[in-house]
């Protein structure tokens, strides 16, 4: 019998088209390729920089609803792609926008979520420079990001992580699965954090000049945590063959978030996804470089061993097993 997608899952799904394209030539210009299939950006080498790419789609009734304004899709939509340059250390230049819309939707409701690109593209000096429009029974939105690497061939990547190093985080997590929360549950909360929660999940803020700050101090493994912590912090286990293990006391979770969820808080941080933030490794004396030089907060959630290739532990604050079934997203989920 045919094999479904979901058999396989989203990841599985990469993985095998990948063998497919090297099995087939697709990399027969691979001497200037640095990263291809599997990181959150390609990149590969130019005149004087690595230069990166990278693309997602959003669909209608998978990744967002009519909850979210059309100013506050577009730019999440963007910022989704920001924050994959972000995660390689990059510097963002370019986007390509493709949008599939019913024939019904209103033209002012398209302009406006152009308008919330352009204000997170002029915030990032990212220029809009084309793409494609075609109709569709839902709204689908692609974009593709050019950028480039900062320093000459130096870049952040899921593949270099080490085991002694340290695994960190930027900012708070859990906030923007918290938003959505918020809306699935028709939440009544008080008007700061109900706020707070909504704009963390409709307007979030890649962590471009993060991630640059990263490369300069010599950090070279990260990920942009979109899928959860969990999950992504396998994602980088995985592509650097290790194990890894996190202590699920030291994950930072907003007061705002804590205040609204309570004991539901941590499980939106483990596999919510849609923060955003950094998740990186390096050694400890680079971690400590890190926290004095970002100004916003850093906090070591774990560390990278020796172990099964991407296997994440869970440990508790007395560094017992923590039971955790939950899983971060995928399409194509295997059931």
């Amino acid at each position: 019998m045919p094999v479904k997608v979901c058999e396989l899952g989203e990841f599985g799904l990469i993985d095998l088209l990948a063998g497919a394209v090297a099995e087939s030539g697709g990399r027969a210009s691979g001497q200037r390729v640095v990263l291809g299939i599997g990181d959150d950006a390609a990149a590969w080498k130019g005149e004087a920089h690595l230069e990166l790419a990278t693309t997602d789609t959003l669909v209608e009734g998978v990744h967002f609803t009519q909850d979210i304004g059309w100013y506050e899709l577009g730019w999440k939509s963007l910022a989704a792609n920001l924050s994959d340059i972000a995660a390689m250390g990059g510097v963002a230049r370019y986007a390509l926008v493709s949008l599939a819309l019913p024939d019904h939707t209103e033209v002012d409701q398209v302009v406006d979520m152009y308008r919330g690109m352009a204000r997170l593209a002029q915030e990032f000096e990212v220029a809009i420079v084309g793409g494609d429009t075609v109709s569709s029974p839902v709204v689908v939105i692609n974009i593709a990001v050019m950028g480039s690497a900062v320093a000459s061939q130096a870049i952040l990547r899921r593949s270099a992580a080490r085991s002694g190093d340290l695994v960190a985080v930027t900012g708070y997590l859990g906030s923007a699965a918290g938003g959505l929360e918020v809306l699935r549950r028709g939440l009544h909360l008080d008007y700061e954090t109900g706020f707070f929660l909504r704009q963390a999940h409709f307007l979030p803020r890649p962590r471009l000049a993060e991630g640059q700050a990263l490369v300069g101090r010599g950090v070279r493994a990260a990920i942009d945590i979109s899928d959860g912590l969990v999950a992504d912090l396998g994602q980088i286990a995985k592509a650097s063959q290790v194990g890894a293990r996190l202590w699920v006391d030291k994950v930072p979770l907003h007061p705002l978030l804590k205040q609204a969820f309570k004991e539901e808080a941590l499980g939106l941080a483990l596999s919510g996804g849609e923060d955003y933030e950094l998740l990186f490794t390096a050694p400890e004396p680079v971690i400590a470089e890190v926290e004095g030089a970002l100004s916003c907060p850093v906090t070591v959630v774990g560390d990278i061993i020796e172990g099964k290739a991407g296997q994440v532990e869970l440990l508790d604050a007395r560094g017992r097993s923590f039971p955790w079934q939950g899983r971060g997203w995928e399409h194509f989920a295997p059931a």
